[in-house]
């Protein structure tokens, strides 16, 4: 069975979020460890199998993945029943994973430097800004509900998530709001966080 290594109120919740959504919840093993935190409480737990130990991490046998884009790509593919992901050969798998490192490449880094206060004219020409990135999401949301279409996709719940962490960083454009609105309003989303709220 894979093995989800999680700590509550961190970025694995997005993954954990993931599971529930797919109705993977006792398909998984979740094991809760601590990880350091910004404030200097807690730190890293010896159980925690991951090289830096950091979270989210998945084994599967002997197979481990890190990073929540390819965590999300792994688990997609693994349990294609879900429909939350683009399998190979779907019309829409280059979208689906060109979303997937957009976020791991471009969103996250942006939306760090800016929570950090850092700016330089590199950081602009290497990522982007968030100006570009907000741009991006409202032209994918134009005339539809979600970032492929009419239906949720792990890409949404991906790319939502740092809005529930950071509600200040939220652009003031209605589309990209209304979709973060009903990313957030999933019974997974309440669900983890509920439970993240209680295991904290």
């Amino acid at each position: 069975m894979p093995t989800l290594y999680h700590a509550p109120r961190s970025r694995s919740t997005s993954i954990l979020i993931l599971v529930e959504e797919m109705g993977l919840a006792d398909r998984i093993d979740v094991v809760n460890v601590t990880v350091s935190r910004q404030d200097g409480s807690s730190g890293p737990d010896p159980r925690n199998p991951h090289p830096e130990k950091k979270v989210p991490y998945l084994t599967d046998g002997n197979d481990h993945v890190r990073e929540r884009g390819a965590l999300v790509a792994y688990l997609t593919d693994r349990f294609p029943e879900s429909g939350l992901g683009r399998p190979v050969g779907h019309a829409q798998r280059g979208a689906f994973l060109s979303w997937l490192f957009y976020y791991q490449g471009v969103m996250e880094p942006l939306l760090v430097l800016d929570w950090a206060k850092i700016d330089h004219p590199a950081l602009h020409a290497t990522f982007r800004d968030l100006d570009a990135v907000f741009a991006r999401l409202a032209e994918a949301l134009d005339g539809q509900p979600y970032l492929l279409g009419g239906g949720c996709s792990a890409v949404d719940l991906l790319l939502s998530s740092p809005f529930q962490w950071l509600p200040d960083a939220m652009p003031e454009h209605p589309a990209i709001q209304a979709w973060i609105s009903r990313c957030a309003d999933r019974p997974a989303v309440k669900a983890i966080a509920a439970r993240d709220s209680a295991e904290q």
